[in-house]
Formats: C-alpha cells, sequence, structure tokens
C-alpha cells in the first residue's frame, strides 16, 4: 500500500464526481426530499417522524452510496480503467481504499445536507445530539460504499449492479427495526438482523435518540466500522486486474 497511491486515487474519483452533476444531484437532493416528503406525511404526528426522520438519517445515505459505488466502479471496470489503473504500481486496496475515502467525503456532504434540512427546516427532534447522528450516518454511508465497491467486483453491466439492491440492501431495511419492532419478530428474523449490518446502525441511532450516548451505541459503530474494512478487504480480494 501506499498512502499517496490511495489519495492519488481519492483526489482522481473526487474529480470524476465533481463533474457529474446528476449523481451528485441524487445524492445531495434525494435523501433530503425524502425527508421532507416524510415529514408532510406524518405531519399530524411530529414524535413518529422523529422516530422514523431520524433512523431514514441512516438508512439513506447507506442506499444512496451503495447504488453510486457499485454502479461507478463498474464502470471502471467495463471502461477499461481499471484494468489499466491496475497495470501500473497500484495495489488493490489503494485503489479500494482510494474510492473508500473519496466516496466518505462525499457522504459526509450527503448527510450534512440531510441532517441540516431534518434539523433545521423540518424540526427533527431527538434527546441526543446531531453530531452523533451525523457521525453514524457518514458511518452507515461508508459501509454503503464498501458494500457497493465489494458486490461489484461480480456485475457485469449496470442492470446487474441495480439488482443488488433489492437483494442486499431491501432484507437490511426490512429487518433493521425500522418497519416492525425486532423484538417483535420471529427468532429466525431476529437472528438474520442480527448478521446483517444496517441493524447495528439503527440501533446507534435509536440509542442517540433516545440520549443515551453510551456503550451500546459504541459497539453498534464498532461494528460498522469494522464490517465496511472487511468489505473492502474482500474487495481487494475478489478485485480482478482484468476485465470481462
Amino acid at each position: 500500500m501506499s498512502p499517496r497511491i490511495t489519495l492519488w486515487t481519492a483526489r482522481r474519483v473526487l474529480m470524476q464526481l465533481r463533474h457529474d452533476r446528476r449523481t451528485v444531484g441524487m445524492m445531495l437532493l434525494v435523501p433530503a426530499i425524502l425527508l421532507t416528503l416524510l415529514r408532510f406525511i406524518y405531519d399530524a404526528k411530529p414524535q413518529v417522524f422523529d422516530h422514523v426522520g431520524l433512523t431514514l438519517l441512516g438508512v439513506l445515505p447507506f442506499t444512496t452510496m451503495f447504488l453510486i459505488t457499485s454502479i461507478g466502479m463498474l464502470r471502471e471496470r467495463t471502461s477499461g480503467t481499471l484494468e489499466r489503473l491496475l497495470t501500473t504500481p497500484m495495489a488493490k486496496l489503494d485503489l479500494l481504499l482510494g474510492y473508500g475515502i473519496a466516496f466518505a467525503v462525499a457522504a459526509a456532504l450527503e448527510t450534512t445536507v440531510a441532517a441540516v434540512v431534518a434539523f433545521v427546516f423540518l424540526g427533527l427532534d431527538t434527546a441526543g445530539s446531531p453530531f452523533l447522528v451525523g457521525v453514524i450516518a457518514v458511518a452507515n454511508a461508508v459501509l454503503g460504499t464498501a458494500t457497493g465497491l465489494l458486490v461489484s467486483a461480480f456485475a457485469y453491466s449496470e442492470f446487474q449492479a441495480v439488482q443488488f439492491m433489492p437483494a442486499i440492501v431491501m432484507p437490511q431495511v426490512l429487518l433493521c427495526g425500522l418497519i416492525a419492532p425486532r423484538e417483535q419478530m420471529a427468532a429466525p428474523l431476529r437472528f438474520a438482523s442480527d448478521l446483517m449490518p444496517m441493524t447495528y446502525a439503527v440501533e446507534a441511532l435509536d440509542e442517540v435518540g433516545k440520549g443515551n450516548a453510551g456503550a451500546t451505541m459504541a459497539v453498534d459503530v464498532a461494528v460498522i466500522v469494522v464490517v465496511a474494512f472487511a468489505a473492502l478487504a474482500l474487495g481487494a480480494v475478489t478485485l480482478r486486474r482484468r476485465t470481462a
């Protein structure tokens, strides 16, 4: 690994992303728009919005970054850019960490915009610190980035990359506790939920929402970070030097 090559890769990805206005627009505006829509849906139930909106601040960045990253890396492969880069002294982990850093910066911007809209303009209220909410949301977005980089190795077209979304993201959304409390689920579903990283992001946000920024929240965030690094490491193993 080379820190210089990793940072160069991150800079290159950020420059490419800056010129892709549609992707930037989707990344920055879609979560804020969906939160605004949710606020009007629960206009008469602000307490419900406080709970669901807080959870979505973690779920939406994961989803958008997963989609953007998986398609972005796939384009690198199919265009031949990835194959040319990997003929240089660049290590696979340099490439994936560079992508991870670049999209972590993008995720921080996305989360900041969504959090400002939610807390300032939509009246989202939590017992805990909005800063901790942002940290957890960014960590979950980085997890989405790492997962997207990993699954891109198994797709041969953008359509296939999009197909991974209902297969990987939707089960986590359904079982993470957003739709129904995990305590009310059948034992097999609770077991499956325990294996899904988004569960820990939602639990961490719930803890902050209750003002309990303690050991449980710290463990949940640690799980998110460990799984993100594990996904990056697996992505480096599965990354092929020759594109299909």
